[in-house]
């Protein structure tokens, strides 16, 4: 008996040492090789950073393109879903009243017409992309209020969607914090 309480003290201290040392350290030195150093992807414009590639940001105004719901505010220190299924009547109510505010703002378009994410929330609550589907219903509405050629706006999506990894994976988006600031600088 003593025997195996010693190995199981020993096989604990390794995997202690392993997984709560070595291994955060790993992680930390290969962040340091990546986009951000470790610290995430910052956008800066103007000296300042306005966001995060990864992280999405909230965008209600008419005049910009807008991104996914959140569930948990777009706050990164606590992301997470809502935990809420097809069946919770709270959801569905949530479901239905997005769907609404996007047919308010596009009238042209129909309920089939809505592209799930821009009115569905993500696991995480932070996504920043949407599908290029989601991007296109909105040119409309966005050339409208910017007073923009909806031709120019076409262009500015098909040059912001992000293509799948290799060619095939994952499907194509569009980042809409970038795709916001490259419509700002189409006033300049």
């Amino acid at each position: 008996m003593k025997k195996y309480i010693l190995q199981s003290i020993r096989l604990t201290i390794v995997l202690m040492v392993l997984l709560c040392v070595l291994y955060p350290l790993a992680l930390a030195f290969a962040g340091k090789f990546s986009k951000g150093e470790g610290g995430g992807e910052k956008i800066v414009r103007n000296g300042k950073t306005v966001g995060y590639a990864l992280i999405g940001q909230s965008f209600t105004n008419p005049e910009f393109f807008w991104g996914r719901p959140s569930a948990v505010g777009y706050n990164a220190a606590g992301s997470g879903g809502s935990n809420k299924g097809p069946s919770n009547p709270d959801y569905l109510q949530q479901v239905s009243d997005r769907v609404d505010t996007l047919l308010k703002y596009h009238p042209y378009l129909k309920k089939s017409q809505i592209p799930s994410d821009l009115v569905t929330a993500s696991g995480s609550g932070l996504d920043p992309n949407i599908s290029v589907e989601g991007a296109k219903i909105q040119i409309k509405r966005v050339a409208e209020y910017r007073k923009l050629e909806e031709k120019q706006l076409e262009k500015l999506v098909e040059k912001n969607t992000e293509k799948p990894l290799l060619g095939l994976f994952g499907p194509s988006a569009v980042n809409v914090l970038k795709l916001n600031l490259a419509l700002d600088e189409l006033k300049r």
